[in-house]
């Protein structure tokens, strides 16, 4: 089997930048343990695989470890490829594990139009202030996610955490945030060890918890957000009730073929 491969930078301007994912255009679907092969090869936070259905274009997205069920940087690398690559055009509609997601172009951003997924107020766990080795204002929580917050950018910056800690929790994702600084509403950053992402540069998914959080302690629903990883990325979210908009750039960066 051979499949056209690129690799995308996403919510970033430039190569080097934002959060490097995989996309292969497949005709059909591989077997789930050879799909689960190459993303462990590419070794990248996502591998994204796409298929044209009759209905449209289906996408899946595996870690090096497991299938995913929603990934943000993943999917706005894959509609450059789908819009720029195999049907140039101004939008795209993804069928998913998460239901339909649209893209759309506006200007030279790609913005997804995903779910909502709000975080509620619960108990601080067991030893968070030692896993970050930070002082926590505040811990909320969705299905699969820990959202911590934090005092300040450079407190989420400064972090350090214990990796097997925060593979110990309850869940398995941790969202650190803390308000942002001049043109910038909020700062994260994102772990998941548990599905073998260490620490992921930009994180698309994630700001479905956040861009609701914020937009009520901020009281407006536009915002601008940094997510402040070693590579960083910027992205501009929108709250828009059951839905968020998610908007950033990508930056090209390989262009080639994956042989199995």
């Amino acid at each position: 089997m051979r499949a056209p491969l690129w690799q995308v930078d996403a919510f970033t301007d430039c190569p080097f930048a934002g959060n490097p994912a995989a996309v292969l255009v497949l005709e059909a679907w591989l077997d789930d343990a050879v799909m689960q092969s190459i993303a462990a090869e590419n070794n990248l936070s996502e591998t994204a695989f796409l298929v044209k259905e009759p209905e449209g274009w289906r996408v899946r997205w595996f870690t090096p470890k497991v299938e995913v069920d929603l990934c943000g940087h993943a999917t706005l690398a894959s509609a450059w490829v789908v819009l720029n690559k195999m049907e140039p055009g101004d939008g795209v509609i993804f069928a998913s594990r998460s239901g339909l997601l649209p893209v759309t172009r506006e200007g030279d951003r790609l913005v997804l139009d995903f779910p909502s997924n709000p975080p509620r107020a619960t108990m601080f766990p067991e030893h968070i202030e030692r896993i970050l080795g930070k002082p926590v204002r505040e811990v909320l929580a969705t299905k699969d996610h820990l959202l911590c917050v934090l005092d300040t950018v450079e407190a989420v910056v400064g972090l350090t955490p214990d990796l097997a800690g925060i593979a110990s929790l309850s869940k398995w994702a941790l969202i650190v945030t803390a308000p942002g600084e001049g043109e910038v509403d909020f700062v994260s950053r994102f772990f998941a060890p548990k599905k073998g992402v260490g620490e992921d540069p930009v994180t698309g998914s994630a700001h479905c918890v956040l861009a609701p959080f914020w937009a009520k302690r901020l009281g407006k629903t536009a915002m601008v957000a940094r997510q402040v990883s070693k590579r960083g990325g910027t992205l501009f979210v929108e709250d828009c009730g059951e839905r968020v908009r998610i908007g950033g750039t990508v930056a090209p960066y390989l262009e080639g073929w994956v042989e199995v």
